[in-house]
């Protein structure tokens, strides 16, 4: 074996003997490095807890200012309307015009167009059988207000909510609560009807002449400046406070609050299967199980949701909530021809 060989051997002798030396030192110096231990398959990670706050749910609509909007006024309870002969205002009025009534039970209920807005058009026929809650007349209001179209799929959440409306007017005032005027309902064209015909007299022209017939498109006295509403589609009209600047054709959002509740007992959206009615959740025992529980629910804002029932709020829940398997593939139910 020549020098130089001999000299790289022990070179790379030393080199191993040094990385034995150094890893058992490390080895016996302190406490050996172990796998950090894991969760089992399954186990819940992510928690929470139920809490209590004050909860509404919020319809968004989009409007603009509108001059001169057409609203519809409904029926108080169900009965036979009659009608009043209005004539047409020469000015705004400052007090409410009575213009029809509903015959109930032998009680007349009065349908008044508010003070600030004119009578526009009958919305059936004199002494129709009407239903509590339909528009029978269509007013126009004097001035601005606002107006918003809504989707029939949003009808039945505002019906109820309307009390509570407010407007944010885009780069302008807002925002500020809007008092509704009428219904939501859709309106046919409204109906002015003719005046009354005069009493025939016994006298009549001289030498039997006939009488003038009036002339085309001829005012009819007692209806000049009456114009009937067109129909409308479903929209909310209200009116702002008066300090409040509007302008013509201007753009809006108009929220209305549908429904609010009270310290309401609430959990995160996550922790729930089901978003309406009723839904699941799944309660972490002590031990790390889950346990699912069928629940109540009622209000949503999106990030929390409204329990009802079937919490007492001192649960801890585990998130996301419990997994609903998917109907199988195909399985859709029995058929009406097909036996059960």
């Amino acid at each position: 074996m020549g020098e130089p060989v001999r000299r790289q051997l022990l070179l790379h002798l030393s080199v191993l003997a040094v990385i034995v030396a150094t890893a058992t030192a490390c080895d016996s110096s302190g406490p050996k490095a172990g796998t950090p231990d894991l969760e089992a398959r399954g186990a819940t990670m992510t928690t929470a807890k139920p809490s209590r706050q004050d909860l509404s749910n919020r319809v968004s609509l989009s409007g603009k200012v509108t001059m001169n909007p057409v609203f519809g006024l409904v029926a108080p309870v169900g009965g036979e309307v009659r009608y009043f002969d209005v004539s047409p205002a020469q000015s705004t009025p400052t007090r409410p015009t009575r213009v029809a009534t509903i015959w109930a039970n032998g009680k007349a209920n009065a349908v008044e167009v508010p003070a600030g807005a004119t009578f526009a058009g009958r919305l059936v026929p004199d002494r129709s059988t009407v239903t509590a809650g339909m528009p029978v007349v269509s007013a126009t209001l004097a001035g601005y207000g606002i107006v918003a179209d809504i989707d029939a799929a949003q009808a039945y959440k505002l019906s109820d909510a309307l009390p509570s409306v407010q407007v944010q007017i885009k780069n302008g005032p807002g925002p500020f609560a809007c008092t509704v005027r009428g219904t939501i309902a859709a309106l046919p064209a409204g109906i002015i009807p003719d005046p009354p015909k005069p009493a025939a007299t016994p006298s009549g022209p001289p030498n039997g002449a006939p009488g003038k017939a009036p002339a085309i498109n001829e005012a009819v006295p007692g209806r000049e400046g009456a114009t009937p509403s067109e129909p409308t589609g479903m929209r909310l009209v209200c009116t702002p406070p008066a300090d409040v600047k509007l302008i013509n054709g201007a753009a809006a959002t108009v929220e209305v609050v549908t429904e609010t509740a009270t310290n309401a007992l609430v959990v995160p959206v996550e922790a729930v299967a089901g978003t309406q009615g009723k839904g699941k959740v799944d309660v972490v025992r002590p031990d790390r199980s889950r346990e699912t529980r069928d629940v109540v629910l009622g209000l949503s804002d999106g990030k929390v949701v409204e329990i009802k029932s079937g919490l007492t709020g001192d649960e801890t829940l585990a998130v996301p909530g419990p997994n609903i398997p998917p109907a199988k593939e195909g399985n859709t139910g029995p058929t009406p021809s097909e036996p059960k």
